[in-house]
C-alpha cells in the first residue's frame, strides 16, 4: 500500500484544503501540501488507512443481517420462487453500505 486520501482523512486530514494527491501511475503521491501540521509519514498514512478499513468493515458486520436471516431469503428467493425475502435483505444490506461507506 501507500499514499491514500482515507488514511490521510482518518489522520484528520481534507482533501483539496490540506493535501492534494496525485497518480503519475506508480500509486499516489501527495503533489500539494497545504496543511499548517507536519506531513504524516508513508508509514503513519499507511496504518491510518489500515484502521478506516477495519473499521468500516467491523461497523458493516456488526450491523448487517445474521447469516440465518440470508440463508432463509436464499432458499426462499432460489427454491421457492419468492423474492419477497430476499428483496428486504437487500434493502437492509444497502442502507448499512450507506450508512458506512467505504
Amino acid at each position: 500500500m501507500a499514499i491514500t486520501a482515507k488514511g490521510l482523512q482518518q489522520l484528520g486530514f481534507t482533501p483539496l484544503d490540506d493535501f492534494v494527491l496525485q497518480d503519475n501511475g506508480n500509486g499516489a503521491e501527495i503533489d500539494e501540501w497545504n496543511s499548517d501540521k507536519p506531513q504524516p509519514s508513508i508509514a503513519e498514512i499507511e496504518l491510518a488507512h489500515f484502521a478506516w478499513e477495519n473499521n468500516y468493515a467491523r461497523k458493516r458486520k456488526e450491523e448487517y443481517p445474521p447469516m440465518d436471516e440470508l440463508i432463509v431469503a436464499l432458499w426462499e428467493g432460489v427454491v421457492e420462487e419468492r423474492m419477497a425475502s430476499v428483496t428486504k435483505l437487500e434493502i437492509k444490506r444497502q442502507a448499512v453500505k450507506a450508512k458506512h461507506p467505504k
